[in-house]
């Protein structure tokens, strides 16, 4: 098993913005096993997408439907204004 963990790095004032339309495309989108994290003892801006998959193949798939799930895209439309920059963390479970 995997966890995927997608770091945002939000402009100031847009943390609480961002994570409601990451949400709000996850559950457009139908997509299961995600949490959605704002970091309360760190950096305030920060906004997690965290995914608990199976393996990296799971993850290779998840990443081509994202690309062709239109509810989603639209959900997402203009989200790439509200961060300055991310990460990605892809870590095994032992």
């Amino acid at each position: 098993m995997i966890i995927v963990r997608n770091i945002f790095i939000a402009k100031p004032g847009f943390a609480s913005k961002l994570a409601a339309q990451i949400k709000g495309a996850l559950e457009a989108g139908g997509i299961q096993g995600t949490r959605v994290l704002t970091d309360v003892t760190g950096e305030y801006k920060r906004v997690i997408l965290e995914m608990q998959l199976a393996n990296m193949t799971e993850f290779d798939a998840s990443m081509q439907a994202y690309g062709t799930n239109q509810a989603m895209r639209e959900k997402l439309a203009g989200s790439t204004d509200l961060w300055v920059t991310g990460t990605r963390e892809i870590l095994k479970v032992m």
